[in-house]
Protein backbone atom coordinates (compact mmCIF):
# COMPACT_ATOMS: atom_id res chain seq x y z
CA UNK A 1 0.00 0.00 0.00
CA UNK A 2 1.16 3.51 -1.01
CA UNK A 3 0.96 6.10 1.75
CA UNK A 4 -0.96 9.17 0.49
CA UNK A 5 1.41 12.40 1.27
CA UNK A 6 -1.26 13.38 3.94
CA UNK A 7 -0.24 9.86 5.73
CA UNK A 8 3.21 10.16 5.89
CA UNK A 9 4.67 11.50 9.20
CA UNK A 10 5.35 15.52 9.71
CA UNK A 11 8.44 16.08 10.55
CA UNK A 12 9.67 19.54 12.04
CA UNK A 13 13.31 20.83 11.84
CA UNK A 14 14.84 24.42 11.92
CA UNK A 15 17.75 25.73 10.93
CA UNK A 16 19.30 28.80 12.41
CA UNK A 17 22.06 30.45 10.56
CA UNK A 18 23.92 34.14 9.99
CA UNK A 19 25.05 35.56 6.73
CA UNK A 20 27.45 38.87 6.01
CA UNK A 21 26.08 41.46 3.70
CA UNK A 22 29.00 43.13 2.39
CA UNK A 23 28.33 46.07 -0.31
CA UNK A 24 30.87 47.92 -1.48
CA UNK A 25 31.92 50.38 -4.47
CA UNK A 26 28.07 49.05 -5.95
CA UNK A 27 29.03 45.47 -5.33
CA UNK A 28 27.52 42.35 -3.31
CA UNK A 29 29.68 39.80 -2.29
CA UNK A 30 27.94 36.59 -2.77
CA UNK A 31 28.85 32.81 -2.66
CA UNK A 32 27.39 30.02 -4.97
CA UNK A 33 25.98 26.90 -3.12
CA UNK A 34 25.90 23.70 -4.68
CA UNK A 35 23.32 21.12 -4.41
CA UNK A 36 24.84 17.77 -2.82
CA UNK A 37 24.20 15.74 -6.18
CA UNK A 38 25.95 18.43 -8.32
CA UNK A 39 22.77 19.73 -9.36
CA UNK A 40 21.69 23.12 -9.82
CA UNK A 41 24.03 25.98 -8.15
CA UNK A 42 22.63 29.23 -7.01
CA UNK A 43 24.27 32.63 -5.69
CA UNK A 44 23.49 33.10 -1.26
CA UNK A 45 24.85 35.54 0.61
CA UNK A 46 28.25 34.42 2.31
CA UNK A 47 27.28 32.57 5.73
CA UNK A 48 25.91 29.56 7.22
CA UNK A 49 24.26 27.91 10.09
CA UNK A 50 25.91 28.05 13.73
CA UNK A 51 27.09 25.23 15.18
CA UNK A 52 25.67 24.11 18.93
CA UNK A 53 26.52 26.97 21.39
CA UNK A 54 27.90 29.41 18.72
CA UNK A 55 27.65 32.96 18.64
CA UNK A 56 25.66 34.21 15.57
CA UNK A 57 27.91 37.07 15.38
CA UNK A 58 30.94 34.65 15.24
CA UNK A 59 29.35 32.16 13.18
CA UNK A 60 28.53 34.87 10.33
CA UNK A 61 32.68 35.95 10.25
CA UNK A 62 33.52 31.77 10.53
CA UNK A 63 31.26 31.31 7.61
CA UNK A 64 32.28 34.32 5.50
CA UNK A 65 35.60 33.65 5.55
CA UNK A 66 35.86 29.28 4.88
CA UNK A 67 33.00 30.85 2.18
CA UNK A 68 35.21 33.70 0.66
CA UNK A 69 38.53 34.40 1.90
CA UNK A 70 37.59 37.56 3.00
CA UNK A 71 37.80 38.51 7.13
CA UNK A 72 34.70 40.68 7.98
CA UNK A 73 33.79 42.81 10.84
CA UNK A 74 30.06 43.74 11.16
CA UNK A 75 29.01 47.20 10.99
CA UNK A 76 25.39 46.28 11.99
CA UNK A 77 22.76 43.93 12.30
CA UNK A 78 20.50 44.55 9.03
CA UNK A 79 17.58 41.78 10.45
CA UNK A 80 16.29 38.69 10.92
CA UNK A 81 14.66 36.47 8.01
CA UNK A 82 12.28 34.07 9.05
CA UNK A 83 10.84 31.60 6.19
CA UNK A 84 9.15 28.39 6.40
CA UNK A 85 8.55 25.79 3.98
CA UNK A 86 7.02 22.46 3.32
CA UNK A 87 9.18 20.03 1.79
CA UNK A 88 9.31 16.13 1.69
CA UNK A 89 11.93 13.54 1.73
CA UNK A 90 11.35 9.95 1.46
CA UNK A 91 8.40 8.81 3.55
CA UNK A 92 7.77 11.90 5.84
CA UNK A 93 6.92 15.76 5.06
CA UNK A 94 9.12 18.57 6.49
CA UNK A 95 7.78 21.44 8.42
CA UNK A 96 11.11 23.41 7.62
CA UNK A 97 11.66 26.76 9.65
CA UNK A 98 14.83 28.66 8.43
CA UNK A 99 15.66 31.81 10.69
CA UNK A 100 18.45 33.44 9.24
CA UNK A 101 20.63 36.12 11.17
CA UNK A 102 21.72 39.00 8.37
CA UNK A 103 24.72 41.45 9.18
CA UNK A 104 26.13 44.29 7.03
CA UNK A 105 29.70 43.92 7.18
CA UNK A 106 32.79 45.45 5.86
CA UNK A 107 36.03 43.55 4.94
CA UNK A 108 39.52 43.82 7.46
CA UNK A 109 41.54 41.06 5.88
CA UNK A 110 41.74 38.20 3.49
CA UNK A 111 41.97 37.87 -0.22
CA UNK A 112 38.94 36.51 -2.61
CA UNK A 113 39.14 33.00 -2.95
CA UNK A 114 36.77 29.90 -3.49
CA UNK A 115 35.93 27.64 -0.76
CA UNK A 116 37.19 24.06 -1.23
CA UNK A 117 35.23 21.12 -0.01
CA UNK A 118 32.47 22.87 1.33
CA UNK A 119 29.38 23.41 0.41
CA UNK A 120 30.16 26.47 -1.66
CA UNK A 121 32.40 25.81 -5.00
CA UNK A 122 32.72 29.90 -5.77
CA UNK A 123 32.94 33.69 -4.31
CA UNK A 124 32.50 36.64 -6.31
CA UNK A 125 31.55 40.28 -6.59
CA UNK A 126 28.30 41.36 -8.60
CA UNK A 127 27.15 44.94 -9.59
CA UNK A 128 23.38 45.43 -7.57
CA UNK A 129 21.41 45.99 -10.80
CA UNK A 130 23.22 42.39 -11.84
CA UNK A 131 21.96 40.51 -8.96
CA UNK A 132 17.74 39.77 -10.17
CA UNK A 133 19.36 38.63 -13.49
CA UNK A 134 20.88 35.78 -10.98
CA UNK A 135 19.96 32.19 -10.40
CA UNK A 136 19.86 33.12 -6.51
CA UNK A 137 17.88 31.77 -3.55
CA UNK A 138 15.66 33.99 -2.08
CA UNK A 139 17.81 34.94 0.92
CA UNK A 140 20.11 37.32 -1.52
CA UNK A 141 16.70 39.27 -2.42
CA UNK A 142 15.61 39.58 1.79
CA UNK A 143 19.22 40.66 2.50
CA UNK A 144 19.21 43.23 -0.34
CA UNK A 145 15.75 44.46 0.70
CA UNK A 146 17.11 44.60 4.58
CA UNK A 147 19.94 46.54 3.60
CA UNK A 148 17.98 49.11 0.90
CA UNK A 149 15.26 49.64 4.00
CA UNK A 150 16.49 49.35 7.01
CA UNK A 151 13.11 48.66 8.76
CA UNK A 152 12.90 49.65 12.55
CA UNK A 153 12.55 46.24 13.70
CA UNK A 154 14.83 44.33 11.54
CA UNK A 155 12.32 42.56 9.81
CA UNK A 156 11.11 42.42 6.28
CA UNK A 157 6.96 43.15 5.64
CA UNK A 158 5.37 40.54 3.81
CA UNK A 159 2.08 39.94 2.92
Amino acid sequence: MVETADELPLLRRRRVAAYGMCVRDGQVLLARVTSPDGGERLWTMPGGGLEHGEDPLDAMAREVEEETGYQVEAERLLGIDSRRRSLREPGARIDFHALRVVYAVRIVGGDLRHEVGGTTDQAAWFDLDEVTSLNRVDLVDAALELHRTTPPTGRIARD
